[in-house]
């Protein structure tokens, strides 16, 4: 094992070394590797001995290639002997000359894990939270139910108003000519949704069916598209049609045509209970929240670069992934919205940064708090995830890795232990 040295910060370097007989190895599978694309006069090709190859070429000539394939397994072994955790590629150099006889060194330079103290997590002062049930909450939601089951009725004898469904062509100008993106046609526009430029709905209130209007507005100086920040605009209406919203009656009729329900009340009954339910799981979830940034905020930790650029490219992975599922992608997401790469990379980058912090201290008091899971555990939490995703168990043991699901009962662990033991403040 060698001396690993702090070189700065969370930079260390280290040496390992591969030795002569598994260098010579690795020679030999470099040299079986790329006979068959050599030619040595005399003999054919690719059956040249390696012997006659090295004195032909130099004795040098395999050793780039038995270095790449024993590298990656001694200086993983490397990390593991002196219990690093690298958190970024490493620079590795060849020390001092490579033979047969002697095989090869390395010095490694590798970002790793800061070592940090943590601060005070047992008794933290913190917030609970407590979400409750009111009446307001439980009509709301039937107002959805109702709103989820309404249907589009057309309005032919009266003018347009506020919260009406218009269908209109439109075109937009900008000094008299049309600009990208401003033209649609049969678009169904809510009045009073904010769904385009201020000022543009409220223009169209008292026009009927069949005219034509103009719409003066400036579009606003954060607009995502730089020629049009804070520019005056006409757009060119069409009005089609109008329709307006009908809500079903709130009886016990509308209950049974939604649920599985007789009554209206039965039907508020269960939307109490699941909101009930729903509450306590937010109450659970941002109390959690409240004691793990009491605790983070407690604890002084030196994040590298390395970590939290890897947290921001997981991020904009996982928003890209969300992108395709709505039929776009992050480069269609970056010019509609007209931001850069760097710009979203640093709009993430304090979220990452506490992504990361929490992660290490989460991790720093489970080991502190010798926090384990058991196999039963482990087993346990497979059923489960088989169960709510509808496949096999052995189907998602090759999909889930054991350490995934064990690292993941430790932090839910971890974090009940910091909640248990949190001093609440407004108990």
């Amino acid at each position: 094992m060698s001396t690993v040295e702090k070189v700065d910060k969370n930079l260390v370097s280290f040496e390992f070394s591969v030795g002569p007989e598994e260098f010579e190895k690795a020679i030999e599978k470099a040299y079986k590797k790329n006979v068959k694309k050599i030619n040595i006069q005399g003999f054919r090709k690719g059956k040249a001995p390696r012997a006659i190859i090295e004195r032909f070429y130099g004795k040098e000539v395999f050793y780039e290639d038995a270095i790449n394939i024993v590298l990656p397994e001694a200086y993983d072994n490397a990390v593991k002997e002196n219990s690093l955790s690298p958190v970024d590629q490493p620079e590795i150099d060849i020390k001092g000359e490579i033979s047969k006889e002697n095989g090869v060194t390395f010095t490694a330079k590798v970002t790793v894990k800061p070592e940090f103290e943590l601060g005070t997590y047992k008794g933290i002062e913190a917030t609970k939270v407590t979400h409750r049930t009111l009446k307001k909450d439980i009509d709301a939601e039937i107002e959805k139910m109702r709103e989820r089951n309404s249907r589009m009725v057309s309005v032919e004898d009266r003018a347009v108003q506020k919260d009406d469904i218009v269908t209109i062509d439109f075109e937009g100008f900008k000094d008299g000519v049309a600009f990208d993106g401003g033209k649609g046609e049969n678009f169904d526009l809510t009045i009073g949704s904010g769904q385009f430029i201020p000022g543009f709905e409220d223009q169209l209130i008292g026009a009927n069916i069949g005219d034509d209007i103009e719409v003066n507005v400036t579009f606003p100086e954060e607009y995502h598209v730089e020629d049009l920040k804070g520019q005056p605009a006409v757009f060119n209406v069409k009005i089609h049609g109008i329709k307006v919203k009908e809500l079903p009656e709130l009886d016990d009729e509308f209950a049974k045509d939604v649920s599985e329900f007789d009554t209206l009340e039965e039907l508020k009954a269960d939307t109490k209970e699941k909101l009930a339910a729903a509450n306590k799981e937010k109450s659970a979830h941002e109390t959690e929240e409240n004691v793990i940034d009491a605790v983070c905020a407690a604890t002084e930790i030196d994040i590298p670069d390395a970590m939290i650029n890897t947290q921001i490219e997981s991020m904009i992975r996982d928003l890209d992934m969300q992108l395709r599922y709505q039929g776009l992608d992050i480069q269609k997401y970056m010019q509609y919205t007209g931001t850069t790469a760097e710009a979203l990379k640093e709009q993430y980058k304090e979220e990452a940064a506490k992504r990361v912090k929490t992660s290490l201290v989460l991790e720093k008091v489970c080991d502190v708090e010798n926090i384990a899971v058991s196999d039963d555990e482990i087993e346990a939490e497979y059923k489960e995830m088989s169960e709510k995703n509808g496949m096999k168990l052995e189907d998602i043991k090759k999909y889930v890795q054991t350490e995934e699901v064990a690292d993941r009962l430790k932090a839910q662990k971890t974090i009940k232990f910091l909640v248990d033991n949190a001093n609440f403040n407004n108990k």
